[in-house]
């Protein structure tokens, strides 16, 4: 194996690693590199590729390791920096939404500009400290104010709610159709 072919193994061996959400498989590499390259790849040259990927992440440069587990390769944070992501994980676990301020930003998503007491007719419940809730954390603004009698405001969602969700755009929030199914329909016997 040359040099430039165990730089080109090494890099996308790295580069599986990252991408897996599970533990990868050596046998999962070396079917992914031999599809590539169009050509066989032995295990002994992906598990050569591999070492040298474990060893540069070994380095004290790196606050994350390759680890063997599950019967795969992960890449998971080193031990020493446990501390601080347990820190991270306790802020990040004060930040979740309610299932009531979940269940309020749904009906806002899919209804703004949208008043209090329509959130509240379609919940059923009051939502006052559920929408406050969602206003400290910018996930909503007040778009103005209604025509309706004592004018009340109107809320919409936020800039801001499209980075918490992981989304470009509104329209890629799932539609009533894609959760009805003929599987999902209860009680109608054919």
């Amino acid at each position: 194996m040359t040099e430039n072919t165990a730089n080109f193994l090494s890099t996308h061996v790295e580069a599986l690693i990252f991408c897996s959400s599970m533990p990868i498989k050596i046998e999962e590499m070396q079917q992914c590199l031999a599809e590539l390259l169009e050509k066989e790849i032995s295990l002994q040259e992906v598990e050569i590729a591999l070492q040298q990927v474990t060893v540069k992440y070994k380095a004290d440069d790196f606050s994350f390791e390759i680890c063997h587990t599950g019967n795969g390769y992960q890449f998971l944070t080193k031990p020493k920096y446990q501390s601080v992501i347990n820190l991270y994980l306790k802020q990040k676990s004060k930040k979740r939404l309610s299932n009531a301020a979940l269940e309020t930003l749904a009906v806002i998503a899919y209804r703004q500009p949208i008043s209090k007491t329509e959130i509240e007719h379609i919940r059923g419940v009051g939502c006052d400290y559920a929408v406050q809730k969602l206003l400290e954390k910018e996930l909503v603004e007040i778009k103005g104010k209604s025509d309706a009698i004592g004018r009340p405001l109107l809320y919409g969602t936020s800039p801001k709610l499209m980075d918490y969700l992981g989304i470009n755009d509104l329209k890629e929030l799932p539609t009533l159709k894609d959760f009805i199914t003929e599987a999902n329909e209860i009680g109608n016997q054919q």
